[in-house]
Formats: C-alpha cells, structure tokens, sequence
C-alpha cells in the first residue's frame, strides 16, 4: 500500500477516493513542490450533474482544501458528439441551445463546491467548445489524430464491450476519446493543467490524454480515478425507484436528496460518510463506532452534512427537521414535497395510483398498483388496499393537502389548486 506524502493524495487515499493513479510516486512529488492543477470534465448531457458526479466534484473540493487549483471543465464540444464508455446505443444528439442551457443548470452546484476567484488557488470554469468548435478538421487529423492507434482505440472496454455486443458505434462516436485526449493537451497548454480525475471508467479516455501529451509534447501528464462506487448489496449506487440522484433541488428536492442518505445501508456509513462529507476523520470513526441501535444518528449526520455541501446548511437543517416531524412527531410537515393538481381531478374522483404517479412516488401505473398489493400506500396514513381506490377532495387535511406514501420514509404532498 502507498503511503502518500503531499495532503492531497494522503486525503484521498484516507477517504477511499483513489481506485487507479498512473505515476504515484511522480505526481505524490509534484504535489509536494508547489501548487498543481487538476481538472475533471463533465458533459452537458443534463440540466444537472448526479450523484456519481458529486464524488469527482469533492475531488475538486479536495484538490482546492490542500492548496491546489481545481478546473471544472464543462463539454460544451463534446457533448455535441457523446460520450460512448460502457453504453449500449448513441446519446441523443443535442442543439447548441440545449448544451448551453444544460451547462448554466450545472454551474449552480460548482457555486456551493468550489471558491472561484482570482488567486493562485481559486477555481476556473472552461468550456471545451472554446477550442474543439474552432478545430481545422483536416489539420486536426494531421496533428492530433495521427497520434491514435485504432487498434489500441479497439481494445478499451469502453469501445469492445460495444462491438461484443454486436451494437453500432458510429464514426461520430469513435472520436470522443480523440477529443477528449485533446482536451487535456489543451489545458495542460492554456492553464497549466497536469492531473485528470474522473470516474473508473473514464481510466482509458484519460491515459489517452496522457499518452498524446507526452506524443505533442507537453511535461508529464498524470490520471486518478475513482473506483465504481456500490452499495454493500451490490448495487450501483444513484438510482432511486423514480430516477436519478440529481444535485439540483429543482430535480430532486433537498428533502429527497436528505432522505436518500438517510436511508443508507448500515454497513456503507463509515464508506460514505469519508466521501460525502467534510467532517473530520476522527468524528467520522466515532460515528462508525456507534451500535447497531445508535447508528440511525450516524446516517441523520450522513444525510444533513451531505445536503449541506449540495443544498446549503439552512436546507439541510430544514430536511432534517421535517423528517423529524414526519417520522417521530407524526405530523404534516408542509416543506415535504408538493405535487400541484387540479382540483377539478379531485372533484371527479382522483385514481390513487394516477396521484403515485403523479407525484413522482412510482413511474408507472404498474409499480403503483404492487404499492398497493404490498401494503405499501398509505393516503393521509391510511393504508390503500383497492387499486381502484381514488382521492378526492374529501380527503384533503386542514393544511390543505392530501399526504401520499410510500412505506415509512417517502412522502409526498398532493395539492389542489
């Protein structure tokens, strides 16, 4: 096992950030010279970056905490092609008016994560489509593309695990790791960048980055990522029965996202407690140190820190408070996710498994109706056994609103209007 010595690398290594590091030694030197950059890029795919997004994003947040300069680069070019890594079709094609909507919407979080600014250390936010839109094609190939093996290209997991499959990868396609490669190049040559983060399976795009470095002529050029991160049963991590984990509030309330943590598997809170939050290492291991009847505070500080780096302390604070009214005081908290509906619907007899739907609680009519069959609905905490139930405006509380739920922990808000 390596034993870092600049603070950068040792914080990673000692909160479970780093699955594979080109030159370990060389970049553990590099840090302790002086400040480094470092960049990690993110398509504009989205209006929001996810969860999966939010551990290379702490990367960032790390880099910036031990003296270094993060650079969030957003893929205003290479979202125009997709990244094809480990998916079975083509991306959606998008308009530059979408791409560019797409990136204000993630910007928002960069605000909360990073400091940006105009000292050494601050953060900067670029946009590959600086360069990549203005590259002369024939010149590019000349000078970039003539670097790339096809047959090394052919051999990333990325690009095989496609063509095992027997599925296209088009010619568009088959260029974004080129671009990608270039980019850093680019950086190393605009901002001084030297070190790309990303997740595990970026590992072949970003060595290609390295390795044209060192073809175009650029000082050593060095890759981190992270590994895959699982919950202890196995799953992927950031996916909830209605979607995505998205980091906008606007996507997923700061409620949702507190509840999210909240329901953290026992054995993962010590894992994601070093990765999404601030706390301290030792307050981390006292949290992990508390018994299997105590560890629901740990998961209740898991989710308020986390919420607080996404959402902001005072909406943490709020999410927190209205699980604590929901769950054991039993009361209707109002800041609990809304659905707005008309009240003509509920004049004329809602169905309840319509109004599950609707309110983001199940994504289909089917998923409602196993709801039911288990046990699971309850309206106004009344449990629903008929399928073909409806709600009305007969069941709307003092406060206004009609309480759907799933279960103990998800609840959310029906309200006429």
């Amino acid at each position: 096992m390596t034993t870092y010595k600049s603070d950068f690398l040792r914080t990673l290594d000692e909160r479970g950030f780093i699955h594979q590091l080109s030159d370990p030694e060389g970049l553990d030197a590099l840090c302790l010279k002086g400040p480094i950059t470092a960049y990690v890029g993110y398509d504009a795919t989205a209006t929001s970056l996810h969860i999966g997004n939010l551990i290379s994003a702490t990367m960032l947040y790390w880099l910036q905490e031990t003296g270094h300069k993060p650079v969030a680069l957003m893929g205003g070019g290479t979202s125009m092609v997709g990244d094809p890594s480990f998916r079975d079709d083509q991306r959606k094609m998008l308009s530059v008016d979408e791409i560019n909507a797409n990136i204000e919407g993630i910007k928002r979080i960069f605000a909360r994560i990073l400091s940006f600014g105009e000292e050494q250390t601050d953060a900067i936010m670029v946009n590959n489509a600086d360069w990549l839109l203005k590259l002369n094609y024939i010149e590019f190939l000349r000078d970039v593309g003539r670097h790339f093996s096809v047959n090394r290209m052919l051999s990333f997991d990325s690009v095989k695990l496609r063509l095992d499959r027997e599925q296209s990868l088009s010619f568009l396609e088959f260029n974004y790791m080129i671009m990608q490669g270039y980019d850093f190049v680019e950086l190393n040559r605009r901002h001084g960048v030297t070190l790309q983060m990303g997740g595990s399976d970026q590992w072949g795009n970003i060595i290609n980055g390295v390795d044209l470095g060192h073809r175009m002529g650029t000082e050593q050029l060095y890759a981190l990522t992270t590994p895959l991160l699982t919950t202890s049963s196995g799953q992927k991590m950031g996916k909830t029965a209605s979607g995505a984990v998205w980091l906008n509030g606007d996507l997923f309330s700061p409620y949702d996202f507190w509840q999210y943590f909240r329901n953290t598997e026992d054995a993962d809170v010590e894992k994601f407690l070093k990765i999404f939050t601030r706390l301290p290492l030792g307050e981390i291991a006292k949290l992990a140190d508390l018994g299997a009847t105590e560890i629901n505070e740990a998961k209740k500080v898991l989710a308020t820190e986390a919420t607080a780096i996404v959402h902001g302390r005072e909406a943490a604070e709020q999410a927190a408070e209205t699980a604590r009214a929901t769950f054991e005081a039993g009361e209707i908290d109002l800041s609990l996710p809304t659905t707005d509906v008309r009240r003509g619907a509920l004049l004329s007899g809602l169905g309840v498994l319509a109004a599950v739907v609707e309110a983001g609680l199940a994504s289909s009519n089917g998923e409602a109706r196993r709801h039911v069959q288990s046990g699971a609905l309850r309206v106004n905490d009344k449990p629903i056994s008929d399928a073909h139930a409806t709600i009305s405006d007969a069941d709307v509380l003092p406060e206004g609103v009609i309480k759907l739920s799933i279960g103990k922990k998800r609840h959310v808000l029906i309200r006429p209007v």
